[in-house]
């Protein structure tokens, strides 16, 4: 596979049409550190242009039928699936990650698409029983032009979410993918206009972040943001977005805890964790991070853990034998070893990894950190890299505790055996996801969210799609 493709020319799509521009950013390949495209750079009459599609696509993409936007979206996702070897190069080129996790990462977009688009068909409204004479109606409508705005991460799956429930609710969007990994995004939207989508349904741009940001936020055209990113940076996406009474769907970071019950099998348990938190390198803002594991499983768990982190492979995603990639940038890079040094000077011991592979390219091998206490920068920081954090306690009370510290609400895990506690758990662990006995945090079909500071709104689900529409309730009186 890795010879038979080629990273692609990189352009932007307004309008219905592909569009390139002088000025352009190098895109690095983060195995190699080597230059693989250039990326083009939105100007203001770029963004003013994408404005005016967006208008025109709206108009006509609310009068197209459910059943017809269905299936001009199903088509989009057909074409992805028929093109996904030549998408998951570009992905792992661009971001790092080994082929064959590129390629689940496309395969669960097209899940999404298909379900949204389906699901599209079902955006339902209600009447209300009254009064002879009177006939209340309640109408769910498209909210309209969406600002959205995805990470480097996931380069297709991120950016799959949010132009699906975009589009499925009869809404069009302006995506500014993002600059580190933007190959993801571009073949979806070729994918997705080669399936049918009329001009201007679907706008995608690159450029500077903060400037797109504020410049299209404020339009009177835009009438929801939704974002995927850190949370300091939600946290100033939504108070633009508030000045102007704009709603938002914020998915913020996280800082997910796996809570070890005192029943689980800690072997199982432990190689679970370690397959868990070496996928994408850790760089999910689901992650599985603080590991709360129970003292009396406590050696067991971490023998097992950093046996399996030992076991797995960093390398080339290229490379098939590779089990996980590099860090997809410097900063991660740079993160990982200040946070290894900074609990190992705390008291934590170095299970498995801790150490920079090489020097060249971003490689950070599988890191298992026992013993590690509270105080250390990375219990309380997002690490956002293949940083698994083992912390005995006691009691499922502490573990529940200190998992519910953080101003962090993603996701958590837990491993039980016991029915009771499972329930204990779904009722009082503060997370907008809780997966038990698996890593999984959300389908195509279930909402997407978090709270506290971990964002706002969903994605996925019937209550992902609602979020893309407007209540209308209409009142008439027949006479």
């Amino acid at each position: 596979m890795s010879t038979q493709y080629q990273y692609p020319k990189l352009q932007m799509l307004i309008n219905g049409k592909w569009r390139d521009t002088k000025d352009h950013e190098p895109v690095l390949n983060p195995a190699e550190e080597t230059v693989i495209g250039q990326l083009p750079m939105a100007t203001r009459q770029d963004l003013d242009d994408a404005l005016e599609a967006a208008q025109a696509g709206f108009r006509a993409w609310r009068a197209t039928s459910p059943a017809k936007r269905a299936e001009i979206l199903l088509n989009g996702a057909r074409l992805v699936r028929e093109r996904v070897d030549e998408h998951a190069y570009a992905i792992t080129l661009e971001q790092g990650k080994p082929l064959a996790q590129s390629k689940s990462e496309i395969l669960r977009g097209c899940e999404i698409i298909e379900w949204d688009a389906t699901e599209g068909r079902r955006v339902y409204g209600r009447i209300i029983p009254s009064e002879p004479g009177m006939r209340h109606t309640v109408l769910r409508q498209p909210v309209g032009i969406v600002a959205a705005f995805s990470p480097w991460n996931f380069p297709m799956s991120s950016p799959a979410r949010k132009i699906a429930g975009a589009l499925s609710a009869g809404c069009s969007i302006i995506i500014k993918a993002s600059e580190e990994t933007p190959a993801g995004a571009m073949l979806l939207a070729k994918a997705l206009t080669d399936g049918g989508l009329p001009p201007g349904a679907l706008n995608l741009i690159f450029g500077n972040p903060a400037e797109i940001s504020d410049y299209l936020i404020p339009k009177p055209q835009v009438r929801l943001i939704t974002f995927t990113g850190s949370i300091p940076v939600g946290k100033r996406l939504t108070t633009l977005a508030g000045q102007h009474m704009k709603p938002v769907i914020m998915e913020l970071g996280g800082h997910a805890p796996v809570l070890v019950c005192e029943d689980a099998d800690p072997v199982a348990a432990g190689t679970t964790c370690a397959i868990g938190k070496s996928r994408n390198s850790g760089q999910v803002c689901t992650a599985p991070t603080r590991f709360f594991v129970h003292d009396k499983i406590y050696r067991e768990f971490s023998d097992a853990i950093a046996r399996k982190a030992n076991a797995i492979k960093e390398g080339n995603g290229l490379d098939p034998a590779s089990d996980m990639g590099p860090l997809a940038n410097r900063r991660r890079l740079e993160a990982m070893e200040m946070f290894v040094e900074d609990a190992a000077a705390k008291g934590a011991k170095i299970l498995a990894g801790g150490r920079r592979i090489g020097d060249r390219g971003y490689h950070f091998p599988l890191t298992v950190l026992g013993d590690i206490p509270i105080e250390a920068r990375a219990m309380s920081e997002e690490p956002f890299g293949p940083l698994a954090l083992v912390h005995r306690v006691r009691s499922l009370d502490e573990a529940i505790e200190k998992a519910n510290s953080l101003p962090f609400g993603l996701a958590g895990y837990a491993f039980t055996r016991s029915a009771a506690t499972a329930h204990r758990l779904s009722e009082e662990v503060e997370v907008g996801n809780l997966g038990i006995n698996h890593f999984v945090a959300s389908v195509a079909e279930t909402p997407f969210g978090g709270v506290k500071e971990s964002g706002f709104g969903r994605e996925g689900g019937t209550e992902g799609l609602e979020c893309y529409t407007v209540t209308k309730n209409v009142s008439h009186l027949i006479e």
